[in-house]
């Protein structure tokens, strides 16, 4: 990853049990600096466009797609808010059933049901008695159609088609199907998907982006400087023998 290129380096006093001396210094990779980056990629909204991420891509394929060079994946990652990629990039789709099924450890509890969904239904002036989506449990129940007025007809409107329902005092989960029942399997595939669509920089700001990457990375003069790209902490074992 091009990123860890960017990143400034730290002498930091050698941890290693081979070392000469208390004295001994290695530089590494300064890893806690990125997180002055967070609230410039939130501010950059408007050099931002939605990407849907398609079966097979990744974070390498993306930018090079978008970008021309694979070593730009990095900012797909910041640009996204992605920490660990490993957990938040969607599986493939044949993966899915695999993890769920390691996850809940067997079909059974795999395909048990985890939630109700609820299903649009209106009354016959089309106005809406309960909004679509809702995640309820198999208790859940809403109120008869009729009114001082007389009966007032419920259409429940699904994926399945629409119906209308009978006049009664309420209407429940189980006995009417106002909302449909979704399973930990179903459940693993909707989360995947949530995470396919992503913020991506637009082409045009890359090398914007680079340079306020690096003007941000680097370090300001201080009594451990050396160089923008480089200082130097304290020697505990030194200071404090």
């Amino acid at each position: 990853m091009g990123y860890f290129r960017e990143l400034p380096d730290i002498v930091y006093q050698s941890p290693l049990s081979h070392k000469i001396s208390a004295r001994d210094y290695i530089v590494i990779k300064n890893i806690f600096r990125s997180a002055k980056l967070m609230d410039y990629v939130r501010s950059g909204v408007i050099a931002q466009q939605k990407l849907v991420i398609k079966d097979g891509d990744r974070p390498d394929t993306l930018a090079d797609f978008l970008y021309g060079d694979s070593s730009l994946d990095y900012i797909i990652i910041l640009v996204a808010g992605i920490t660990n990629v490993n957990h938040e990039w969607p599986l493939q789709d044949y993966q899915v059933y695999d993890y769920a099924l390691e996850k809940y450890g067997s079909e059974e509890k795999m395909n048990a049901i985890r939630y109700y969904e609820t299903f649009e239904i209106k009354d016959s002036l089309d106005r809406q008695i309960l909004p679509p989506n809702l995640i309820v449990d198999v208790d859940f129940k809403i109120h008869g159609s009729s009114t001082q007025f007389g009966s007032n007809r419920y259409n429940l409107i699904s994926q399945a088609g629409n119906r209308q329902l009978d006049d009664k005092n309420e209407y429940t989960v189980l006995s009417d199907g106002i909302a449909r029942a979704v399973t930990n399997l179903e459940y693993e595939y909707k989360k995947n998907e949530e995470k396919r669509e992503i913020d991506v920089l637009k082409n045009g700001y890359v090398q914007t982006f680079i340079n306020d990457l690096r003007d941000i990375l680097r370090y300001d003069k201080s009594s451990n400087y050396i160089t923008s790209s480089l200082v130097a902490t304290e020697n505990t074992e030194t200071v404090n023998p």
